[in-house]
């Protein structure tokens, strides 16, 4: 290893010469308490930033800090902000060509999720990040390449690696408030809940494009009727609205509340950092939200307990379409997250096929049942619970037929919520419904075995695998949409996913050489991701990645359905 001396040397020689001479930086240097390595130099200002390793000699963070898996992922996770906010704070210049001076880690917004740019071991501290090689046109800018790597890097790193230098309280607060959650969660389904939101939560966003919380915002206060006390790792009590197991309406006027409480929920599968109001608004981890999604893609999925005998589709138990409709789309992204593994689904009526969700009594005198492909939501959501176990939570603020189903209602009134169960039945009981159920047999789908082959993750020759922001895989030659796939929440979790899938297509794992389902493939993926973390996921010439976080499977699972290459047995 050269110390830093011979870096600054190398800088020296090489200014103002071609981009490609920054090459000559390639390698490892001592900065005393902390080496530096450049593993991958950029070719031009333009391309993607050059990528650096730093490693901190004897990791000063107190053991227990990082004593098992969950403190050690809060703690990595504080460890990229923080230096991320180093270089906020630095006077790094963005002056030159391209993307000359940028620093970037990867790291969250509002989740804290596992994540591949800091680890954390006894005796090391390792980041991975990038850095925008400074140049004029393309000739190299030495000087500002030397301010950076020599002068403002240590002044990050010794700011936002070494724990002597970081606030104590706040390093603790951010760890335990993820341990919490995590405890929380660990709670749900010994208490017969599928949610929790505890009392003084922040459920408002600040807008439509950021996860911050709204300022001024009404704070959440559970209704007593559905007020549950659980208890922290610390044995501190928290109070808060326990939504049950079984078939769960959130209803009320519009603006009132509804799809703000759903989208915490559906984003409580998630732990959030302090001060974000959701801290304590914890889901099951098996929560799938489910949407209409015109236009998807749809491989010999088995959708005949809600699509029967269509006009010209023939055998709905192996459905397939290139372009599904809205109602068709839903049914299939229901079977999709059982298939996975999902327990508890979550629905908006804003987002559903209305004549998948519910055919009244008017419409089934008009249009009879040997007419209708469709067996609505309705007739199966109480099914689904009773004989699968799998509950669900449903905003509905234009039906009341759902009321006869429901085992909670829960109001929203000006953002507080309210338990109208009782009131919901007395008006079931007075204004009966005369509709008729119309599902034919018992609910049931079958299993569905991909072919690794039909993963496609090549480009020509090359390996292409990528993410265009948080709602676009890339993966060869295909551009896999998860627009509406609305619980992934970053970019990194995307081009993870891409990861996962490549994996699973080259693998040669005694586990996966017989034929495995669906759900057999998820659980091999994770498996291998808990015991070797992300870089598991990394592909031949790619190990160590720096911008990969942890995706659920329920999203691994969504991408591939998607792939228009996907090919199954069924």
């Amino acid at each position: 290893m050269d110390d830093k001396e011979k870096l600054i040397s190398i800088l020296k020689r090489i200014n103002g010469r071609g981009y490609k001479a920054y090459l000559d930086l390639k390698g490892n240097y001592d900065f005393g308490l902390f080496s530096l390595t450049i593993k991958h130099v950029q070719r031009d200002p333009f391309a993607s930033p050059s990528l650096l390793q730093v490693n901190v000699y004897n990791n000063s963070f107190p053991a227990e800090l990082y004593e098992n898996i969950t403190r050690k992922i809060a703690l990595e996770d504080y460890i990229s902000r923080a230096f991320r906010k180093g270089v906020n704070n630095s006077p790094i210049s963005r002056r030159g060509s391209g993307k000359s001076g940028i620093l970037l880690i990867d790291c969250g917004n509002q989740e804290i999720l596992q994540r591949s740019s800091v680890n954390i071991s006894e005796d090391n501290l390792e980041l991975r990040f990038q850095l925008g090689l400074p140049a004029r046109g393309r000739r190299i800018m030495g000087n500002e390449a030397q301010k950076i790597l020599i002068k403002i890097l240590p002044e990050i790193v010794f700011a936002s690696c070494f724990y002597e230098n970081l606030p104590v309280e706040e390093v603790t607060t951010h760890v335990k408030s993820f341990e919490d959650a995590e405890y929380l969660r660990s709670q749900l389904e010994g208490e017969g809940l599928v949610a929790f939101i505890a009392d003084g939560s922040i459920l408002p966003r600040e807008s439509g494009v950021s996860s911050k919380p709204l300022p001024g915002a009404v704070t959440f206060k559970s209704p007593t009727t559905l007020r549950v006390s659980l208890k922290t790792i610390q044995d501190e009590i928290v109070t808060g609205m326990g939504i049950p197991e079984g078939v769960n309406l959130i209803v009320g006027g519009g603006y009132h509340g509804k799809s703000t409480l759903l989208r915490a929920v559906e984003l409580g599968v998630y732990n959030h950092i302090p001060r974000d109001g959701r801290e304590l608004v914890i889901t099951r981890a098996d929560a799938v939200k489910i949407r209409a999604e015109d236009g998807r893609r749809v491989e010999k999925v088995d959708v005949k307990s809600f699509i029967h005998h269509p006009p010209g589709m023939g055998d709905t138990s192996r459905f397939s379409t290139e372009n599904a409709s809205g109602s068709t789309s839903q049914a299939t992204n229901i079977i999709e997250a059982l298939e996975a593994g999902s327990r508890l689904l979550l629905f908006d009526e804003d987002t559903s096929a209305t004549n998948f969700m519910i055919r009244d009594e008017r419409m089934q005198r008009l249009v009879s049942k040997d007419k209708e492909p469709i067996t609505p939501f309705i007739d199966r959501v109480d099914e689904l619970y009773q004989e699968q176990g799998v509950s669900s939570v449903l905003v509905m603020g234009g039906s009341g037929d759902y009321f006869q189903k429901a085992d909670t209602v829960i109001m929203m009134d000006h953002y507080q919520p309210y338990n109208v169960t009782l009131e919901a039945r007395k008006v079931a009981d007075e204004m009966p419904l005369n509709r008729r159920r119309e599902s034919r047999g018992k609910f049931t789908y079958k299993e569905r075995y991909p072919h690794p082959e039909s993963i496609k993750p090549d480009k020509g020759k090359r390996l292409k695998l990528d993410s265009k922001g948080v709602n676009q895989l890339v993966i060869g030659p295909e551009f896999v949409d998860l627009s509406q796939v609305e619980q992934l929440v970053e970019s990194s979790q995307t081009r993870a996913i891409g990861y996962a899938l490549y994996q699973f297509s080259k693998s040669r794992e005694d586990s996966l050489k017989r034929k495995s389902n669906i759900c057999e493939v998820l659980d091999y993926l994770e498996t291998k991701m808990n015991q070797e973390g992300l870089d598991f996921l990394a592909p031949p010439g790619r190990s160590q990645p720096h911008n990969l976080s942890r995706p659920r499977r329920y999203e691994i699972a969504a991408a591939m359905n998607r792939l228009r290459t996907l090919r199954v047995d069924s």
